[in-house]
C-alpha cells in the first residue's frame, strides 16, 4: 500500500475456518515471529456485500459463490501488517504459503494446517494495488 520510512503496509486475513480451528493465535505469532508489525486487526463477520467486494475480481468465475458463502459464514480476523518496503508482499505470501494446499511448503501456514485449499485459512494481498484496495474495504477511514 504506502510506503513510508522504508516501511509498506499488506492486508492479511484469517478467514473463517481459521477462526474456528482456533488457528488465529498461531497465525499471529508467525507473523509478529517474522518481524512483521500488526497495525490494525478486527474480528467480525462480514456481510455479504462485504464479501462481494472483497473478492469481485472473481465475480465472473462459477466458484464466486461458494467464496462469498464461505467468507460469510462465521468471524474473520482482518490484518493490517507492516513490513520492510521492498518484501513485505513476498515475506507474507512466503509465510501463508501457496493457494493450493498440495503446494503449500511445510513451515508454511498453509503447509502446516490447511487440508483442502477451498478453506485454506489465510488471505493475503499479492501486491501494493491489492493491498490498497483491501485495506480501504475493511479498514474504511
Amino acid at each position: 500500500m504506502r510506503s513510508v520510512n522504508n516501511v509498506n503496509q499488506t492486508f492479511i486475513m484469517c478467514k473463517p475456518d481459521a477462526v474456528e480451528r482456533g488457528l488465529v493465535g498461531e497465525i499471529i505469532t508467525r507473523i509478529e515471529r517474522k518481524g512483521l508489525r500488526i497495525l490494525r486487526m478486527d474480528l467480525r463477520v462480514p456481510d455479504r456485500p462485504l464479501a462481494e467486494a472483497h473478492y469481485e475480481e472473481h465475480a465472473d468465475k462459477p466458484f464466486y459463490g461458494e467464496l462469498v458463502d464461505f467468507l460469510t459464514r462465521g468471524p474473520v480476523v482482518a490484518i493490517v501488517v507492516e513490513g520492510p518496503e521492498d518484501q513485505t508482499f513476498h515475506l507474507m505470501r512466503t509465510l501463508i504459503g501457496k493457494t493450493q494446499v498440495a503446494e503449500a511448503q511445510p513451515g508454511s501456514i498453509r503447509g502446516d494446517f490447511a487440508t483442502t485449499t477451498n478453506e485454506n485459512l489465510v488471505h493475503g494481498s499479492d501486491g501494493h494495488e491489492a493491498a490498497a484496495r483491501e485495506i480501504a474495504l475493511w479498514f474504511p477511514s
